[in-house]
């Protein structure tokens, strides 16, 4: 039931933008025919939810939470690792404390 109604929302589409160029040129006729189609099938494929991915559930993507992948761990370490995953943050450079580069003492 599905694809009728996505290809329905396709020529709904089209007939939408033969009608809005209705008194112009074929050329611009075409053109919003297929401006038309276009969106339709963008509203038909979200409202129907045809898409060429396959689904998968959270658990399938990652069995062992608490390994600090998952967005509920990142989110809850999110301060401590300052939006890093784990594993990936940048050291800290200590080639240089004074992080403004400018000192207090002329030389």
């Amino acid at each position: 039931m599905k694809k009728p109604i996505f290809f329905g929302f396709i020529v709904l589409g089209g007939l939408v933008g033969l009608f809005s160029a209705a008194m112009d040129d074929w050329g611009t006729r075409v053109v919003m025919i297929a401006i038309g189609m276009l969106f339709g099938t963008a509203i038909g494929g979200a409202l129907t939810r045809i898409d060429g991915r396959a689904r998968t559930s959270k658990q399938d993507a990652d069995p062992i939470p608490g390994m600090g992948v998952t967005s509920e761990d990142l989110a809850a370490n999110y301060w401590r690792d300052k939006g890093h995953p784990p594993f990936m943050k940048p050291p800290e450079s200590d080639l240089n404390p004074d992080k403004s580069g400018v000192h207090d003492d002329p030389v």
